[in-house]
């Protein structure tokens, strides 16, 4: 091997994470220690003119080990490695295969002797892995085409299934993508009696699509705020936005306010906290109280109240 393969073959190696001692690199390629070390000063040179785009990078000595490294601040560290792929097994939002794959490249940027230490931390969950339903063929391109239609502001259509299994087609304007509870989600408006209606379309359902050449515009102060809908809807139920407050007798206050964001505790007692929340009123926030069972009370508003009620009058008469 040539010195400039030679140099190349190092400086990707330690863009993979392997740790490398001099004299073993010297032993490999059959040179002088002195020869490695000149390429690695030229590493480091080429490193220190062009290598901003990785942010602050060095190659480090471990003592322990008597072996260099290569540490990039831009690069993933294997414990956020760690996060990341935990987290993205718990979606269960992919099929297998997907998972497989994308952990796999995320495994990949661990260094050398962590890469094993991280596929034998996430193993098990893999190998009881089991994905959410869906009816797309390929959710990660229906993800990124549906992202270009939004980006180009372009209206599209699509093929629909409900949950009752219907098909529907109907022509959109995609505003918006949000993930929750396992699912991604596509906010879009469509036109009914010449006004356009926000809808929201589970992407594991749209099995095809058409783009239009039809652009749509969209006023910066009207665009949509996905950011802000995740913090008030729960489960992705549509409806309107209302203040509410309940007393929650529960083992953890956290738990509940972090489950609903925009919440606050306002009354603190022995045994209960009254909790008000602003939230998107409807199936969804019924849904969440009701998860709690004895421990929530709904203090208002009073229709809201109402409807509790009966829905756990309906509970109770399914075991009478």
């Amino acid at each position: 091997m040539n010195k400039r393969n030679r140099v190349m073959e190092i400086f990707y190696r330690f863009m993979s994470g392997e740790h490398m001692a001099v004299k073993d690199l010297a032993a490999e390629y059959e040179v002088s220690e002195k020869s490695i070390q000149r390429d690695i000063s030229e590493i480091k040179n080429f490193m220190a003119e062009y290598g901003y785009s990785v942010g602050r990078e060095e190659v480090k000595f471990d003592r322990s080990s008597q072996k260099m490294y290569f540490e990039a601040e831009k690069f993933l560290t294997n414990g956020e490695m760690l996060a990341i792929t935990k987290i993205l097994i718990a979606t269960r939002t992919l099929p297998q295969d997907k998972m497989n794959q994308l952990v796999e490249k995320l495994e990949g940027f661990a260094s050398t002797k962590d890469k094993k230490r991280l596929k034998e931390l996430v193993k098990r969950e893999l190998y009881h892995y089991k994905p959410v339903a869906t009816l797309c063929n390929d959710l990660i391109d229906n993800l990124y085409a549906l992202a270009e239609a939004i980006d180009d502001k372009q209206e599209i259509t699509i093929t629909y299934y409900k949950m009752d299994k219907s098909r529907i087609d109907r022509r959109i304007r995609p505003l918006a993508i949000v993930f929750s509870e396992y699912y991604f989600y596509l906010i879009a408006v469509h036109e009914v009696d010449d006004e356009w209606k926000e809808r929201y379309y589970r992407i594991d359902r749209i099995t095809d699509m058409i783009k239009h050449r039809t652009r749509f515009e969209v006023e910066y102060d009207s665009r949509f705020d996905e950011g802000k809908l995740k913090n008030e809807i729960q489960y992705m139920w549509p409806g309107k936005e209302q203040q509410i407050e309940f007393e929650f007798t529960g083992p953890s206050v956290q738990a509940i306010l972090d489950r609903i964001p925009k919440s606050k505790v306002i009354k603190r007692e022995k045994n209960k906290v009254t909790i008000q929340a602003t939230v998107v009123h409807g199936t969804g926030i019924k849904m969440t109280l009701l998860s709690q069972g004895s421990w929530v009370k709904v203090l208002s508003p009073q229709s809201f109240v109402d409807e509790m009620k009966e829905e756990v009058e309906k509970m109770m008469e399914r075991y009478r």
